[in-house]
């Protein structure tokens, strides 16, 4: 494929230098008014939405294909089969795109994009189980069962490469939105700092900053932004950096009907317009827009952690637990054995841990140190800074087999039992120790509101690399925005870190 997204501004900033070009238009019994001009998709973003396309009918042909090879083994499809060929891609790339899946807003940006995917498969196999009930059409139940799970899987696959290349691109400074950053203070360089730390998951590069209460240039990871002017200066600004997105935080000159006047005049920009509320680490399924008289107020739904969720979440740990423990068994009596060969100790180590609400719980793990490990336990807490969550990379009382099956997480399976007795989650906040739990600051006892896990957020961000404060960020986050398509992510994700092993040890 093509190299995606040489994103560049030159040419919107050669025309917005110029000025707008508006359109006067005679309204009957009124004065001339100004015809907006819409901003246009970006190149880039184009390329990925055809791209994305081709990829989903390439999904659809290749599962239809499969299907026809099982269904058909021993002769050839009969017409109804054949005509359905061009018909069902033409009818896959509609349904997701009445279902948003090509929208530029989702593109790269969250999950938005794979659930939209997911919604038009569901979508497709109503209509074509009403169809076939209301016209008494016979469907085979191999095109039912493998050529729909089958496109559905492929376009996810495939849309996941694309949101890989785009998120290299992104770090090298291509497809990116130029953006410019309005507020005041301290809240507006934090901004500033979040937008340009993480092109790969934001997709703006910030050209500059303009407010008040501002030094006169705000450093980030990717270099200085300069502060360029005023509150006043923005739809200016737009046009002389040719910036295609303006983010507003809190700022007393642009509120009410300024922001309002200000959404016209970036309108006839071209430009778009996001507002930061203010507000962190809360997902988007839990904020919804809720109009009241002439306002809109953003409401932030309760994290909720019982219920219907909870018996959601231990039927996905019986399940997937107990499949993982059966297709894991020849790897646990491996493990077993060396570990048993290597010293003659125990091969289990029995650790109390701190669950959910507080209840303690004896957690397994392969035993990958010295016997005598916990007594030498003391003398390295010295060398250590972080002693809440006590990591040591050259920790000498790791064994030889014990450095391998930590490496690649191999020491863990055997939480899979505390899965399966309900202690723990296959996805979950590290479970913590006594200790750590005594050290706890209000906030991170929140943390324990849900079942610990044998993977998480702190497993696929960083592992033992994070600090204290990351991982209890992350934990936090996951106790407030519980999914079950977060801990399929999060199960996705954690084969690629184990595989790599970063962050272990």
């Amino acid at each position: 494929m093509s190299e995606l997204m040489e994103a560049s501004a030159f040419d919107r900033t050669r025309a917005r230098s110029a000025g707008p070009a508006p359109v006067p238009t005679k309204l009957v019994g009124g004065p001339l008014a100004v015809r907006p001009v819409h901003s246009p998709t970006p190149g880039w973003a184009t390329r990925y939405r055809w791209e994305a396309a081709a990829g989903d009918i390439a999904a659809v042909l290749v599962a239809m294909a499969i299907a026809i090879l099982i269904r058909f083994r021993d002769g050839m499809p009969d017409l109804q089969v054949l005509w359905a060929m061009p018909v069902l891609p033409v009818m896959w790339v509609l349904t997701l795109s009445l279902a948003g899946a090509y929208s530029p807003r989702f593109i790269g940006l969250g999950s938005d994009e794979f659930v939209r995917v997911g919604r038009a498969a569901a979508s497709m196999f109503a209509v074509i189980s009403a169809v076939a009930f209301v016209l008494n059409y016979e469907i085979s139940r191999v095109f039912v069962l493998v050529a729909l799970p089958l496109s559905l899987l492929g376009s996810l696959v495939f849309r996941r490469l694309l949101r890989g290349r785009l998120a290299r691109a992104r770090v090298a400074g291509r497809s990116l939105q130029p953006a410019i950053v309005v507020g005041h203070g301290q809240q507006a360089t934090h901004l500033v700092r979040d937008l340009g730390g993480a092109p790969a998951d934001t997709g703006f590069s910030v050209v500059g900053v303009c407010g008040s209460g501002l030094p006169a240039a705000v450093e980030t990871e990717r270099g200085q932004v300069p502060v360029l002017g005023a509150a006043s200066d923005v739809v200016r600004l737009v046009r002389s950096t040719g910036a295609e997105v303006v983010v507003v935080c809190s700022d007393a000159d642009l509120a009410g009907h300024a922001l309002r006047r200000l959404s016209w005049a970036l309108a006839k920009e071209g430009a778009e317009l996001f507002i930061a509320p203010g507000i962190a680490d809360v997902a988007a399924p839990r904020v919804a827009v809720r109009p009241l008289g002439s306002f809109s107020l953003l409401h932030v739904e309760r994290p909720i952690v019982g219920g219907a969720k909870l018996v959601m979440s231990r039927a996905m740990d019986l399940l997937l637990g107990g499949m993982i423990t059966f297709a894991a068994l020849p790897i646990l009596a491996t493990v077993a054995m060396l570990v048993k060969l290597e010293d003659g100790g125990p091969i289990f180590f029995r650790q109390k841990r701190v669950g959910v609400d507080g209840h303690e719980f004896e957690m397994l793990k392969f035993r990958s140190m010295v016997v005598d490990a916990e007594a030498r336990l003391k003398e390295l807490e010295s060398t250590q800074s972080n002693v809440v969550l006590f990591k040591h990379k050259q920790d000498p009382r790791i064994t030889r087999i014990g450095r391998f099956t930590r490496r690649y997480s191999l020491d863990e399976l055997p939480q899979l039992f505390n899965v399966l007795r309900g202690e723990m989650s296959l996805v979950g906040p590290r479970p913590p120790l006594p200790r750590e739990v005594d050290q706890y600051e209000p906030d991170a006892i929140e943390r324990m509101r849900v079942r610990p896990g044998m993977t998480g957020l702190w497993q696929v961000s960083g592992r033992s690399d994070l600090t204290w404060e990351e991982s209890l960020r992350l934990d936090l986050w996951y106790v407030d925005n519980w999914s079950p398509m977060l801990d399929i992510q999060i199960l996705a994700r954690t084969f690629s870190a184990v595989v790599a092993g970063r962050g272990a040890y």
